[in-house]
């Protein structure tokens, strides 16, 4: 498979700088849609109109639809009008629906204007769902059986209508009225006496989607249901489109992108890292980070709040990057954990109480490690150096008991941080490993001194 660092084949690298477009065509035709784009994504932009005005209509469709947004744009300008109008009408709906949202709105008119009436309903049709909603993903091409049909009748009705559907691994049952009732995998129909009906066939069970249900709810029912496509009705029922397993991957792995960037401490970019405009992208992040470090100024308050204590044992100031990054560290940890598991749902609102006695007992246990760690790491140094003073013991203890509240403080924080933004209505991967670290570091602050003010009252304070 070509990449943007590959070599080019050798059959398809003769042939271009030979123009025998016959060759290229055949060496090309029965290339899969993604291999196509991942080839054109590699050739100057004058060979890729070329390579492109080639190929069959129907994989030139297909492969369209695997190219970036500015891939698709420098293509459309090279093409002649006819050829983006064989274009346009041969797409798969979803893929055409994409593109013209990405385009200005005069483009999107002039591309509406070069369908045949009937794309041109279905386009527009799609283009009216809401944006991010299911009826912007669905396709109306499927295969729609009645129950009285005979299994012969369904496939030679799939021989001869099937060429157009967008997948043939499940035909779906409809009433008089179009309704949806059932839908039953190829494979039932295939194994299934010629002369049985489908209605002999039907359990009527079966799990469909709505068309202005969310794009991300799709993710969740494929992952349940484990098929390649899903039924699209609408408020009455009425079968109006399906949804394929492509579309809906492209979906989780937006989704999971603009997590991941926000539990990075950045706004989610709208378009890839390498194509986002430098600016935008300096943005984006900016903002994040001047909140962080407005949050960090507080531990710089919270120091000076302690400047006595400090002054007074100045040995305790050593430990401050210590305990207050284990804090963070901790509390970072289960702001990740939390957060995912409520995007995969596999925790919900009401269990937030179950996961606080989770984290409090396992920001002990942690913090019941890093204090032991601690201790242990200040008693052997002792051992062979005066660094800590004569009361190193009691040192010791208050690192060791610090950091058993301040990672149970992280932990908890982390933990609940994201209910509670859920809670209000907000994303919870706002509540980012960065943020978690910033709040539990200057709250680390204040445990810290306050358990040495405990422990060091008479000695060193």
């Amino acid at each position: 498979m070509p990449t943007a660092t590959a070599v080019l084949p050798p059959v398809v690298d003769e042939a271009l700088h030979a123009r025998d477009f016959i060759r290229l065509r055949d060496a090309l035709k029965n290339w899969q849609p993604p291999d196509v784009a991942d080839l054109i994504s590699v050739l100057p932009v004058e060979d890729q109109a070329v390579v492109f005005r080639i190929l069959p209509r129907k994989l030139a469709a297909e492969t369209f639809g695997y190219l970036t947004p500015a891939q698709q744009e420098k293509l459309l300008k090279a093409m002649a009008q006819d050829e983006v109008t064989a274009l346009l009408n041969n797409m798969p709906d979803d893929d055409r629906t994409l593109l013209l949202e990405e385009m200005p709105a005069a483009a999107t008119k002039q591309m509406l204007e070069l369908l045949t009436p009937e794309e041109r309903a279905g386009a527009v049709k799609l283009l009216g769902y809401p944006e991010s909603s299911i009826g912007r993903l669905m396709t109306p091409h499927y295969i729609a059986v009645r129950e009285g049909w005979t299994i012969q009748y369904v496939l030679d009705y799939v021989r001869e209508h099937g060429q157009d559907s967008e997948t043939l691994s499940m035909i779906y049952v409809v009433d008089d009225q179009g309704v949806l009732i059932d839908d039953i995998r190829i494979r039932t129909f295939l194994l299934a006496p010629l002369t049985a009906k489908v209605a002999d066939l039907m359990d009527y069970r079966y799990v469909a989607l709505k068309a202005a249900d969310s794009q991300v709810s799709a993710v969740h029912v494929f992952k349940d249901q484990d098929l390649k496509a899903l039924p699209v009705t609408d408020t009455t029922g009425v079968l109006i489109g399906i949804v394929t397993i492509d579309d809906v991957l492209d979906v989780a792995e937006a989704q999971a992108t603009k997590e991941i960037q926000k539990i990075g401490g950045s706004e989610a970019f709208d378009e890839p890292y390498m194509q986002i405009a430098f600016w935008r992208m300096v943005k984006k992040r900016g903002g994040w980070l001047v909140i962080l470090f407005l949050g960090e100024m507080l531990t710089a308050t919270a120091m000076g709040f302690f400047e006595r204590e400090i002054e007074r044992a100045v040995v305790l100031a050593l430990f401050v990057p210590l305990v207050i990054s284990s804090g963070g560290n901790s509390g970072s940890q289960a702001s990740t954990l939390v957060i995912r598991a409520l995007a995969l749902r596999e925790v919900r609102l009401l269990d937030w109480w179950r996961v606080m006695r989770r984290e409090v007992l396992s920001g002990l246990a942690l913090g019941s490690i890093l204090g032991t760690i601690g201790f242990l790491r200040i008693s052997v140094w002792s051992a062979f150096s005066n660094i800590y003073g004569p009361h190193w013991l009691l040192v010791a203890l208050t690192v060791g008991f610090a950091l058993i509240g301040i990672v149970l403080w992280g932990t908890l924080s982390g933990s609940m941080l994201p209910f509670l933004l859920r809670r209000l209505g907000f994303d919870p991967a706002a509540s980012s490993a960065p943020f978690v670290a910033t709040l539990v570091d200057v709250t680390g602050l204040v445990i810290y001194f306050s358990v040495a003010a405990l422990l060091l009252r008479g000695t060193l304070l």
